[in-house]
């Protein structure tokens, strides 16, 4: 797609030792979106993997322009990784999504029709709990998101869950430190844009191994949880009654 052009959505997907999930998920996001005549670019941004996932990725690029990619240097995490894809987007909206298909491609038109009446769309996986997910990941999933709920006063019902649409704009407002991609929705309520939840599937993983586990649900976002807590009651909230000149 030439530079000038903006697309309608631009799709943001972090990688990291992705190889056999991104074939499948180029396909199966171009299967979705090309019957409906919507314009996209897909933008990954490779997180230092160590399997042949950058390769795979320029191999996608060379063969549709709508693929652009990029890769860090080394390591970063998700977080640094969904912001540079962010940051890269030209869309007028942004979608963030996994790279291993549990996110389903053909949910996008209801993040599209929900994008109408809200700045930004949330998916919960809340209804279909238990399909594509072991027991420890389910229940850990539902305690962590209690506790972010609890602590950060919150009514997010899946917090885990990556796959979100949101106006271009709110990303300009918003500054996203290491493990802040789990709070995207609390950071752009802070900032004042409109928030609501559709529900989702929830597909077995297509290939590879998961990054997360009980660790990383409950105990290493705790400090980011406690960050977050501390901004909100402190966030500036005022309204100019009157001015002039």
């Amino acid at each position: 797609m030439p530079a000038d052009i903006r697309p309608t959505l631009s799709l943001v997907v972090p990688v990291y030792n992705e190889e056999d999930n991104l074939r499948p998920l180029a396909k199966a996001i171009r299967e979705a979106l090309e019957p409906l005549g919507v314009t996209y670019e897909l933008i990954l941004t490779d997180d230092g993997s160590k399997d042949k996932s950058w390769e795979i990725m320029k191999e996608l690029a060379a063969a549709d322009p709508r693929v652009r990619v990029q890769r860090f240097a080394y390591n970063c995490g998700e977080t640094a990784a969904s912001e540079a894809g962010m940051r890269a987007a030209r869309g007028q909206y942004i979608v963030t999504l996994d790279a291993d298909l549990q996110n389903d491609p053909r949910d996008l038109p209801k993040f599209l029709e929900a994008l109408k009446h809200y700045d930004v769309v949330c998916g919960t996986r809340v209804a279909v709990r238990g399909k594509g997910d072991n027991f420890i990941r389910v229940a850990s999933s539902r305690i962590a998101n209690w506790v972010r709920n609890k602590l950060s006063e919150e009514n997010i019902s899946d917090a885990g869950c990556t796959y979100r649409a949101f106006k271009r704009e709110c990303v300009d407002k918003v500054k996203l430190y290491r493990g802040m991609h789990r709070f995207l929705p609390t950071l752009f309520k802070m900032e004042g844009y409109t928030v609501t939840e559709i529900p989702v599937s929830n597909n077995p993983r297509f290939a590879g191994q998961s990054k997360y586990g009980v660790w990383n649900r409950l105990f290493k976002s705790f400090h980011d949880l406690l960050a977050v807590r501390w901004m909100k009651k402190r966030v500036l909230n005022y309204k100019i009654a009157e001015r002039v000149n």
